[in-house]
């Protein structure tokens, strides 16, 4: 125990405070409006489509009709050009979201204040910091409208309802820790913070399960449960919700035992976009009945409906612990050792790798004195013994892989320390560059591709004139990256950019996925199609326009704006076919698809004609002046909604 002692004397000082993120990148405005009552507030917005469908036809079908052989990739980058609308194609490097913004019906505001009562802000400041996500250098070119804070289910439905009847977007807002732009506002609209939904409803200690509303933090639940013996063992960042953790099917440190959200989720209540409030399944721990909805919401990130009470598993909190750490000359030999443990079939419940310039952040961050090489991190949990067995069996691992500095202990303080350290590795960066944006990768593969993936990435970073450090879930094959910028300078936002599209193309030849943990949002749209392929985007899309036919929940995020439209086989009409014909074949089209608008491009010397749907009857529509020469007809490019 003495080395062990000897080791835990370099954390001698206290653990930074979490730096305040928000605070350091607020920056209001020059011309902001001023601050705002709720109750006397008219403000002028620029003019926001109800929905994306009649601009994006208007701006496509210009387009195509000067393009004849526009046949282009579900995310080519000129595609979302085309549109108006810039998420990030392939290659971008654009952080800020565009979008556009309609003016909010006072009716609507009227409405909202009736239900919300005195939880409600159009305070300008408020709104700006709910538009910008907290640890994320994403931005969008508009903010919310109108915050709103819902004590209940029914006002949740009630705001959801209202704000579906005026098309106005919705933005489900939890605990603001996500990363990838998933609470921006590109289009304004109405954000429902769930602050104020945070009671835990039921509790079964029995069943080792608790009922809780969506706003409380998985912190406070575990000091809620630890009285009982129980917690809930899902640890993303400081400051993450249930909510938002099951929105974005958040995961952590401890996933190598217990799973991600949707393993630990047992059911939910959620808000469609019409109002509706849909229990998704029943408190048993398994069950057969039905289309598993739960799943289905979880990672949805927003845009299939807003949660408003989650179910969780609970687990007892472990009898004994033990937590080690070593260092290794590289970081692949850390990474072979990660591997080499869990296929000796200890179950470890962490094995976190840090490289050496993360290390040498918390040092900064902390004034701690720690070796700054690759380092891992171990959690044994069980009785005292086997919790010591485990122990003994990954050091002798660690000594057969060039390991060193072996140090473990068993004191509850040093090791409440040790993981608070782990925890703020994100904050520790910015000491390092506080006048930086932080871009995190957060790829994953399978477990056996890691150390493969990680020696190749670490060697580009290496050689980048950027800071970047590594922080790894190593017994899952999840690591990341955190990347640290200035996005305002072009070539630092490039070089960011081209070190995530190296790893996170590296990770899909390797099977592997773009995000692990952090979800989608608008950061990681733009890899979809390589990741999942057309057919499951397209799959993505039809039950996103079923559930919310208006795309008024969360628009703009995880599914990308290009699966819009898909390019379908020419059609042969022929131009002594009439008008009578050509709208059957529309027709045909439009109910066998399930598609709202259909558009006929010719080419630039020809007519365009587009059918759009409108309460089960069919409108077609000629642009231009015929000039076809072909007698027996001619090839019409295809492009639908």
């Amino acid at each position: 125990m003495s080395s062990s002692w000897f080791w835990f004397s370099r954390f001698r000082s206290s653990s930074k405070h979490l730096l305040n993120r928000t605070l350091h990148t607020f920056t209001p405005h020059k011309n902001a409006p001023a601050t705002t009552n709720v109750f006397n507030s008219h403000r002028t917005t620029k003019s926001w489509s109800s929905s994306m469908l009649p601009l994006a036809l208007a701006v496509s079908a210009g387009a195509l009709a000067l393009q004849p052989h526009f046949d282009p990739s579900l995310c080519d980058a000129s595609d979302s050009d085309i549109r108006g609308v810039s998420f990030g194609g392939k290659g971008s490097t654009q952080y800020v979201v565009k979008g556009s913004q309609k003016e909010l019906p006072q009716e609507l505001l009227e409405e909202l204040k009736t239900i919300c009562q005195d939880n409600i802000s159009l305070d300008y400041d408020e709104r700006y910091i709910h538009g910008k996500p907290q640890y994320s250098f994403h931005k969008a070119v508009n903010i919310p409208d109108v915050i709103v804070y819902p004590r209940s289910e029914e006002e949740v439905s009630k705001i959801v309802k209202s704000c579906n009847s005026y098309k106005i977007p919705i933005v489900p807002y939890g605990g603001a820790t996500s990363i990838e732009g998933h609470t921006l506002s590109p289009n304004g609209g109405v954000c429902i913070d769930m602050s104020l939904m945070k009671r835990v409803k039921a509790l079964h200690v029995d069943d080792m399960d608790v009922v809780v509303e969506p706003g409380i933090g998985w912190m406070e639940l575990n000091e809620y449960l630890e009285p009982y013996g129980l917690f809930f063992p899902l640890d993303p960042g400081p400051g993450a919700s249930i909510g938002g953790m099951c929105a974005t099917r958040c995961s952590g440190s401890l996933a190598v035992r217990y799973g991600t959200m949707r393993d630990n989720v047992i059911s939910l209540k959620v808000v469609l976009a019409n109002g509706d409030i849909v229990k998704t399944a029943s408190r048993a721990r398994k069950s057969a009945a039905g289309y598993d909805l739960t799943r289905l919401m979880i990672g949805s990130e927003g845009t299939l409906g807003v949660i408003t009470e989650v179910t969780l598993r609970l687990q007892k909190i472990p009898q004994y612990s033990v937590v080690a750490m070593c260092n290794f000359p590289s970081v692949k030999d850390a990474a072979d050792v990660a591997i080499a443990t869990m296929m000796s079939g200890i179950q470890v419940s962490r094995v976190e790798l840090l490289d050496e310039v993360q290390v040498k952040a918390i040092n900064i961050a902390n004034g701690k004195n720690l070796p700054e090489f690759p380092t891992l991190m171990f959690e044994f949990i069980g009785t005292e013994a086997y919790a010591r067995e485990q122990t003994q069996i990954v050091r002798r691992i660690v000594s057969e892989h060039n390991g060193s500095d072996f140090v473990f202990a068993e004191e509850p303080e040093a090791k409440k320390e040790l993981w608070k350290v782990r925890k703020e590795a994100l904050w520790a960066c910015f000491a390092m560059e506080p006048n930086m944006e932080a871009m995190t990768s957060d790829v994953c593969v399978p477990l056996s591709h890691l150390a493969d993936l990680i020696s190749r990435s670490k060697k580009e970073l290496d050689a980048s004139p950027l800071v970047c450090t590594v922080i790894a879930h190593a017994g899952d094959g999840n690591f990341h990256t955190v990347i640290l910028f200035d996005p305002t300078q072009e070539e630092q936002r490039k070089e960011a950019e081209r070190l995530n599209h190296f790893m996170v193309h590296a990770a899909l030849s390797l099977e592997g996925t773009c995000t692990g943990e952090h979800g989608v949002g608008t950061g990681k749209m733009k890899y979809l199609e390589e990741e999942l392929g057309e057919e499951a985007l397209r799959t993505m899309k039809k039950i996103k326009t079923v559930l919310d036919p208006n795309n008024i929940m969360n628009p703009g995020k995880l599914i990308p704006p290009h699966v819009l439209y898909k390019k379908m086989e020419c059609l042969r009409i022929s131009l002594h076919h009439s008008d009578t014909t050509v709208h059957n074949h529309l027709t045909h089209m439009i109910w066998e698809e399930s598609l709202d608008s259909v558009c006929l491009v010719p080419g630039p010397e020809g007519t365009l004609m587009r059918m759009k749907r409108s309460k089960d009857k069919m409108k077609l529509s000629k642009v231009g002046v015929p000039k076809l020469k072909d007698s027996e007809g001619t090839y019409f490019s295809c492009c639908i909604l």
